[in-house]
């Protein structure tokens, strides 16, 4: 695609490949998409953790109050950081309800025209919210003692940003996070799909405004001749961020996705590899964002996570 054009594709394409689940969902998938009822617990609305108008959470606590701790999973909306709401993961928020943990889907600031909100303030308020989840939780009577961050596309990036980058300040042990298609770092040769591997002055200057708008900072077409701008993005490359210590993961990503760089998933898996986290990286040779069209590895992918949440998060 001409570079020209890159950021715009690049926005449009996320809004429209809003990923938390399937859009026609196949048959199996009602396993995991569980409709709210007052019978699985209580569910608490828009609860507020910060003084912007997007910052809210809805809180979804499992019938059975009597145990003595629980483990909280958070589950953050898809969207291409500019739409999206906490409500459309309302079916997976209620599967993970029922199986006996306290969910919660977190609204942040989305970017619009007519403001300046990058990835990494999105980040900074999902780091914000986490304490006062946990606290609005232990309010309600329910301790918290593990915590998993999971999410879809916009979402899954966030998750993994708050897994690798910020999980030594979380109130509780973060002990997994899961998603699919999250874009998790921003070399330029990674993203080919936007022209921006060409290494000419066009890419470079579209490559500069483009990841500057996400990074929340002014990256030149130089910087990113030279390299150097790999620097001011490291606070929204979840893959800079990955240790030995960091959280089992679970992902899942289609290699003909035009709007995330399956590249970009490449450098993912092997810092997992590097790092010896234990993971399952699950890739979908037939689809690109939606993972349409390999049924088999989205179910194989989806009880993979089911297997992890009971093997580092049990519900006793």
């Amino acid at each position: 695609m001409p570079v020209g054009i890159g950021i715009l594709v690049f926005v449009l394409a996320f809004i429209a490949g809003v990923v938390s689940k399937f859009a026609i969902a196949p048959s199996w998938a009602k396993e995991y998409s569980v409709q709210w009822s007052d019978a699985l617990g209580t569910r608490k609305t828009d609860l507020p953790y910060g003084d912007g108008e997007a910052n809210k959470f809805d809180l979804y606590l499992p019938k059975d109050s009597t145990k003595g701790s629980y483990g909280l999973v958070v589950y953050l909306h898809a969207g291409g950081f500019t739409s999206g709401d906490k409500s459309g993961d309302a079916q997976m928020l209620s599967w993970l309800c029922s199986k006996g943990y306290v969910a919660c889907g977190i609204n942040y600031t989305l970017r619009t025209a007519s403001n300046d909100v990058s990835v990494f303030d999105q980040s900074n308020e999902i780091k914000a919210a986490i304490p006062q989840v946990v606290k609005a939780a232990e309010a309600e009577g329910y301790s918290i003692d593990r915590l998993v961050m999971a999410g879809g596309s916009a979402g899954h990036t966030l998750a993994m940003l708050y897994a690798y980058r910020d999980a030594v300040e979380a109130p509780v042990p973060v002990v997994l996070t899961f998603g699919a298609v999250g874009p998790s770092s921003f070399h330029t040769e990674d993203w080919d799909n936007y022209g921006f591997d060409r290494n000419t002055e066009e890419s470079n200057q579209e490559a500069a405004g483009l990841f500057g708008v996400m990074a929340g900072a002014e990256i030149t077409a130089e910087e990113i001749k030279c390299g150097s701008y790999l620097e001011k993005v490291k606070p929204i490359s979840a893959v800079d961020w990955i240790t030995p210590d960091s959280a089992p993961t679970v992902v899942a990503y289609g290699t003909h996705d035009r709007i995330q760089p399956f590249k970009a998933s490449l450098r993912l898996k092997a810092a997992l590899e590097e790092n010896g986290v234990d993971h399952q990286y699950f890739e979908c040779t037939h689809s690109g964002h939606d993972l349409q069209n390999d049924n088999a590895v989205y179910r194989q992918w989806m009880e993979t996570v089911e297997a992890y949440l009971d093997k580092y998060v049990p519900v006793d």
